[in-house]
C-alpha cells in the first residue's frame, strides 16, 4: 500500500508541472509573436478580439 501510495503523489506531482510548462511556453509564443508583429497586426487583432467578445471600442 505504502509503494502505491508514493506512485500516486509522484504522478499528481508530474501532472501539476506540465500546465505550468504548457503556460510558460504559451506564453514565450506570444511574447515572441508580438514582439516581432507589425504594430497594425497587433492593433487589428486586438482590435477584432474586442468585437469577438462584444465590447464597444468605438
Amino acid at each position: 500500500m505504502t509503494t502505491r501510495t508514493q506512485t500516486l503523489s509522484q504522478a499528481g506531482a508530474q501532472s501539476g508541472i506540465l500546465p505550468i510548462i504548457g503556460a510558460a511556453v504559451l506564453g514565450a509564443f506570444l511574447l515572441y509573436a508580438a514582439g516581432f508583429a507589425e504594430a497594425s497586426v497587433l492593433h487589428d487583432t486586438a482590435h477584432d478580439a474586442r468585437h469577438s467578445i462584444a465590447f464597444p471600442c468605438h
